[in-house]
């Protein structure tokens, strides 16, 4: 079937020829708050609405970290004493317990008589978060508003006849979720409401759509309503998680307001953020009066509850569009790539764009989309492992936010990417779990500090998700992996976050606590200790001196004690720091997993947790520490890739880049795009095949296709440390670097410029293909780079 024109420039959106047949081929849209995937199906469109808050109860949310503290002496000495599967009865006995599963809300499902689909063509458009499908003079355009937190869809068509309903019929959904709808007629033509209470539970979240009809007919037809001779039809839909009742009139009252406000030009107020503590986001932001749920066709008070009567009035969809726009578009156009790729293969369909995978176009457009999927997945919250998106509720792994790997990995370009609402967002999680955090610390090790969970609902921070083959709650580096990405935004934006700065000081005050153990030769022991998700080939998953486990205690100590400088508690800091061992190199030539003498190394698997030294620290890099950069670079070349996940391979080409392997970022993309990773909707899967919906793969690629051409601490710049050859000529723009410039650079063939535009003052390293050089920067002065590329 024909396409007409694409409207916009494929490097920044993406479309199909036919509307998605499954739900992961959906496009997308969000706000970081309300999540929509849009089949675009012209005779029975459905949109799948999300939220973060929306996490199932399973009883894990009643439960605490396991009380361990008492214990901890004698499996140090344990441990210490040779034993190495001492740490497998270090347990209070508990099965594996998941944290509470992400789920959808509902569907809002359009139906209308079928008709011809000549011309049918559906897009995202990344720049504006609107999505599109039309054929045969219908249209149906939607977007979630990043200024009112609110899903906004508009369908137009001559004569338009439409049923509309909210259904919560998705797989997976619970037998036993107790349902009720609510269907009234309006001034502007209807409000439709769902409520959904968890089996066993006092929570429920409830749905709420404002139907605006312009020209025709609205009649009820519960739970739906029936709408004919329309010539556009405008619906508004916000979800919200809350005990209790939730006042379905308070909701539709405020919906009516935004039409209000738009229709005058009124600036939208941002959405409420989640609080830190003391409140929970599946609260409302002040108490609503209690409301019974309505039954079909009960009127709004002071409005009449007729079976059919005309409607009218203009739909604002351009307002509303106009106030979002001010803070997606501005967000999404700071950073962009451009690869010189084929105009031919720029205009092709996603779909037919996959099938090339040795294509610049592909690049580009993935490198667009996951920026895209990134920003509109963050907000409230942090993308989680489906981003803020699934249309079933049986999420892989709960749909929780991994924090062991996949957090950071999905996040890795915030910084560079200048996308601080993803920075943002990630801060609001973890300043707002640093009570649990706490409550982690003196529960399992008995000490002060915090100690962060691998696995979160979002909702709570406790350690819960452990047993003995995965041993999470031995996992101490956390905090400081998670703090490390707020610690470069502060780098890039040249203004420590007081917050963050507490809480590395609380990371500190844990290691201080529980760095009390020495080895023979007099240095200090992290004991126990658990390197993500993997054991030695000959002991345990709970051991000693694990890599990460030092470079995660070394790094916040000292970074503690330089954000606190003049203190007796930095000296200690700094003192202690100093006491732990260097990293081992093991008998392979190889930085080695576990620092303890005579733990051998398990090569085949799909985490990299040993090199975080390397990304996203700068412990070792080629340049201070060359050394143990190649025994690192040995490390990753002995690495298997385990069972394939997308993760795994970004990771191996996020270290390569550090370590100036050009070949190896290439390898690993290469295994990304022929994998079959990625499905219509550019999203992503877990494994090869499009197995298993997932946000790693697109929301990660961005940060790997950054680092390969730029890298930056507060000291250096490193322009073009790992450029495959395959791509010869390209524009990065806008990139953020860690000592306070923006940076644009260009390359075709041999040679490159980047242009440095900083906001303070510094002198910095330069290190190009080309040699190393000192250069002095002055606080609005651009300064322009030759170099080469080879």
């Amino acid at each position: 079937m024909s396409a007409p024109p694409a409207p916009v420039l494929p490097v920044h959106g993406t479309w199909e020829p036919c509307p998605a047949a499954r739900w992961e081929d959906a496009f997308l849209s969000g706000n970081g708050r309300h999540g929509a995937l849009v089949t675009g199906d012209p005779d029975d469109d459905r949109v799948i609405v999300t939220h973060h808050t929306l996490v199932r109860p399973n009883g894990s949310e009643h439960a605490g970290p396991p009380r361990l503290a008492g214990q901890l002496a004698a499996l140090q000495d344990r441990l210490l004493a040779g034993d190495r599967t001492a740490a497998e009865s270090f347990t209070d006995g508990r099965p594996l317990q998941w944290v509470q599963p992400f789920h959808p809300a509902f569907l809002i499902r359009l139906r209308r008589p079928p008709g011809t689909r000549s011309g049918y063509r559906r897009a995202v458009d990344f720049t504006t978060g609107q999505t599109t499908a039309e054929c045969a003079g219908w249209r149906s355009r939607l977007f979630v508003s990043r200024a009112d937190d609110v899903v906004v869809q508009q369908v137009t068509a001559p004569g338009l006849t439409l049923g509309v309903r909210l259904d919560h019929r998705l797989p997976g959904a619970p037998q036993a979720l107790r349902v009720g709808h609510g269907t009234v007629l309006t001034a502007e033509g209807a409000v439709l409401s769902l409520r959904a209470r968890y089996p066993g539970s006092d929570r429920a979240y409830t749905g709420v759509t404002l139907v605006v009809v312009t020209g025709g007919t609205t009649a009820l037809t519960p739970p739906a309503v029936h709408i004919t001779g329309a010539a556009s039809v405008l619906l508004l839909t916000r979800v919200q998680r809350h005990t209790g009742e939730l006042d379905v009139t308070a909701q539709a009252h405020a919906l009516r307001d935004l039409l209000t406000d738009a229709a005058r030009g009124r600036t939208a107020t941002p959405p409420r953020q989640a609080p830190h503590r003391g409140a929970r986001p599946d609260r409302p932001p002040s108490p609503e009066p209690a409301s019974p749920g309505r039954a079909s066709g009960e009127s709004v008070p002071g409005e009449r509850a007729s079976g059919e009567r005309p409607t009218g009035g203009p739909a604002p969809y351009e307002a509303l569009r106009a106030r979002h726009l001010a803070h997606h578009r501005t967000a999404y156009q700071r950073v962009t790539l451009d690869l010189r790729a084929d105009p031919a293969e720029r205009a092709l369909p996603g779909s037919r764009l996959l099938e090339r995978p040795r294509s610049a176009a592909l690049l580009e457009r993935l490198f667009a989309a996951g920026r895209y999927h990134l920003l509109s997945s963050s907000g409230l919250l942090p993308p989680r492992l489906t981003g803020l998106w699934t249309g079933e509720w049986d999420t892989a792994w709960s749909g929780a936010f991994t924090t062991d790997a996949n957090l950071n990995l999905q996040t890795a370009s915030a910084a560079a990417a200048a996308l601080p609402e993803v920075t943002g967002a990630l801060a609001r999680l973890v300043h707002g779990q640093l009570p649990d955090w706490r409550e982690n610390a003196r529960a399992v090790f008995g000490t002060r500090g915090v100690v962060a969970p691998a696995h979160t609902d979002g909702e709570s921070g406790l350690v819960r998700h452990f047993s003995r083959e995965y041993p999470l709650h031995l996992w101490t580096a956390g905090a400081d992996w998670l703090l490390k990405p707020l610690l470069d935004h502060d780098d890039t934006s040249g203004a420590p976050d007081p917050a963050t700065t507490a809480a590395l000081a609380e990371t500190a005050r844990f290691y201080e606590d529980f760095l009390t153990r020495t080895d023979a030769g007099g240095d200090l022991v992290v004991v126990p200790s658990y390197s993500p998700e993997n054991r030695p080939a000959n002991a345990s998953w709970g051991t000693v001196n694990a890599a990460m486990d030092l470079s995660a205690a070394r790094h916040a100590l000292t970074t503690a004690a330089d954000r606190h400088p003049d203190t007796a508690e930095a000296a200690r800091w700094r003192a202690l720091a100093g006491r732990l061992p260097p990293h081992r190199v093991n008998a392979d030539g190889a930085l080695a997993e576990w620092a303890a003498p005579g733990l051998q190394d398990s090569y085949d698997h799909r985490h990299l947790s040993h090199l975080y030294g390397v990304w996203p620290l700068d412990e070792i890099n080629p340049y201070d520490t060359p050394e143990t950069a190649a025994a690192a670079h040995r490390a990753l070349a002995l690495r298997g890739a385990e069972n394939d996940s997308a993760h795994g391979h970004l990771h191996h080409a996020l270290i390569a880049a550090r370590l100036r392997d050009a070949g190896r970022v290439a390898d690993a993309l290469t295994r990304v795009l022929d994998g079959d990773f990625f499905h219509a909707s550019l999203m992503s899967a877990h494994y090869p095949n499009r197995h298993v919906y997932n946000a790693d793969a697109a929301h990660t690629l961005p940060a790997v296709l950054i680092e390969m051409l730029v890298q930056s601490t507060p000291d250096r710049l490193v322009l073009l440390p790992a450029l495959p050859p395959a791509l010869a000529a390209g524009e990065l723009r806008g990139v953020r670097t860690r000592f306070g410039a923006a940076l644009d650079l260009t390359w075709s063939g041999p040679a490159a410029t980047a242009v440095l535009r900083p906001a303070r003052g510094h002198r910095i390293e330069v290190r190009t293909p080309g040699g190393t050089r000192r250069l002095d920067l002055v606080a609005g002065e651009e300064r322009v780079l030759e170099l080469r590329t080879r």
